[in-house]
């Protein structure tokens, strides 16, 4: 089940574990895609903390809150670009988006299958999306005092494998926040520290998964037969002609 809006907002943005989390993802995010002209950046679940730097440039930046979570109009001090909608429906063209980023809305949904199913519809050929999810393997997804500490966490393999049966190929995976989820000073002062300690030691477990995908397009089929023979067997020439007459013996 989804959480409240007004839970995520308070984290996100009036705790401090809150702020050390959403700048260590969005940082990530912005390393993958620099933000650029010309592009529609879309987020789905309560990923507007990580679509402020798409704000200035691209053509356009559209946060999607699903309605078992409410919405809350964003950014602040802007004109607003948050919508509300259903898990399953999202108010877009297909093939519009180019860039998709899902945080706190994958492991939340009750209808994950028809949640992928949508994503790939509204994904733009050569576009890329983004899933961010509880890595069941760290102590964020056993915490309750954030966001992450609820719904359905993931292993890199399971997430993989459901994103390759709605038609998104993996191109990679890494864990974000390394830290421990503890409001404590301490660990809130060296979050950044553990955090490149991590990305230099892939085998220590973060508590975010970040999967990135490409949608998988294939090419129209044609009619008719779709190669040329170019050396045709010549077993059945002749069939159904008449046998020429002997030659005269010139003896």
């Amino acid at each position: 089940m989804h959480l409240d809006v007004l839970d995520l907002r308070n984290f996100y943005y009036r705790t401090q574990l809150g702020r050390v989390a959403q700048r260590a993802i969005r940082d990530q995010v912005v390393k993958h895609w620099p933000p650029g002209p010309g592009q529609t950046v879309v987020g789905f679940g309560f990923a507007v903390p990580l679509l402020r730097p798409y704000l200035g440039e691209a053509a356009r930046v559209i946060g999607l809150m699903p309605g078992p979570q409410g919405v809350m109009p964003w950014p602040a001090g802007m004109e607003n670009v948050s919508v509300l909608c259903e898990d399953t429906s999202w108010p877009l063209s297909t093939g519009l988006v180019d860039r998709l980023v899902l945080m706190h809305g994958l492991e939340t949904s009750e209808n994950p299958s028809a949640l992928l199913d949508e994503a790939a519809r509204v994904l733009a050929p050569g576009g890329r999306a983004l899933m961010i999810v509880p890595n069941r393997s760290g102590l964020w997804a056993r915490s309750d005092v954030t966001p992450f500490g609820y719904g359905r966490p993931y292993s890199v393999a399971q997430l993989e494998a459901q994103l390759r049966r709605h038609g998104f190929t993996p191109e990679r995976s890494q864990s974000v926040l390394f830290a421990p989820p503890s409001a404590t000073r301490f660990w809130l002062r060296t979050a950044e520290f553990w955090e490149s300690i991590g990305r230099k030691m892939p085998w220590l477990v973060g508590g975010v998964l970040m999967v990135e995908v490409s949608k998988q397009v294939y090419a129209p089929t044609r009619g008719g037969l779709g190669a040329v023979v170019r050396k045709p067997l010549r077993v059945l020439e002749g069939v159904g002609k008449g046998s020429p007459e002997p030659a005269l013996n010139r003896r």
